[in-house]
């Protein structure tokens, strides 16, 4: 509908477009059902900086870092989808810490002064996960030599593999679809694994309420087909808070 925006960037693979697709459909009934004015298609033109403030955004998808730095109070929060990831509560998730097969390196800590591929300065998976968890090793503090900013998981992914990068924290629900759509994860592997933290959260403009927004997306994805549901990992929806995520330090 005019004036109303829905994106869902975070996880949008080319060769999950459809299933994506898919998944706002369900949604998108869900949300009329409930009186909630809503577009017929995702948007995927406009910057997720952008899209995130935006006054009509009935549903986009965020990181935690951006939304515990500068999106708290000025949107508002759904939940968050669980995307099933292994040793995690419902609704959280973690990043997987990647070298290449042929590094001999087995720890973290013999990773000081190496170069991290980071996909953005405000990524909670690719750059805060992994700082924190070099916080923690000896001789922590300027741990890696480098830590050059990539734009992507992707493409920190084909750093590490290309030999331009030593080492990267991917947010794990990106590597399990990098594993099966990027051939250069095929020449890494995965070294440890970061502390869970509370996954990419589902918001809306401030103007709507988000518990019936919650109610929306429970609907929606109960709804939703086994092969769509299945082809992005969403096994089921937590109702987080605010504090879930303002947190984290």
């Amino acid at each position: 509908m005019k004036g109303t925006l829905a994106t869902l960037p975070m996880y949008d693979w080319p060769e999950l477009r459809g299933c994506t697709d898919r998944l706002w459909a369900t949604l998108r009934e869900a949300f009329r059902a409930k009186g909630i004015a809503a577009p017929d298609h995702l948007d995927r033109s406009m910057p997720p900086d952008q899209a995130w403030t935006h006054p009509g955004l009935v549903l986009g998808q965020t990181c935690g870092m951006p939304y515990r730095q500068r999106l708290h109070g000025r949107v508002s929060l759904i939940g968050t989808p669980d995307y099933g990831v292994e040793g995690c509560s419902p609704g959280y998730y973690r990043s997987v810490i990647v070298v290449r097969k042929e590094d001999p390196r087995e720890t973290l800590r013999e990773f000081k002064g190496a170069v991290c591929a980071v996909n953005a300065a405000d990524s909670e998976s690719g750059c805060a996960a992994i700082m924190r968890a070099t916080e923690a090793a000896p001789g922590s503090g300027t741990f890696f030599r480098a830590t050059p900013y990539t734009g992507s998981h992707a493409a920190s992914i084909r750093d590490v593999a290309a030999g331009q990068a030593d080492i990267a924290a991917i947010d794990a629900v990106t590597w399990r679809f990098a594993t099966q759509f990027e051939a250069d994860a095929r020449s890494l592997r995965v070294l440890c694994m970061t502390d869970p933290t509370p996954g990419l959260p589902y918001i809306s403009a401030c103007r709507h309420d988000g518990a019936p927004m919650a109610e929306a997306v429970v609907a929606g994805l109960a709804g939703l087909d086994g092969d769509v549901r299945d082809a992005l990992g969403i096994v089921g929806f937590v109702r987080t808070y605010p504090a879930d995520y303002l947190k984290i330090r």
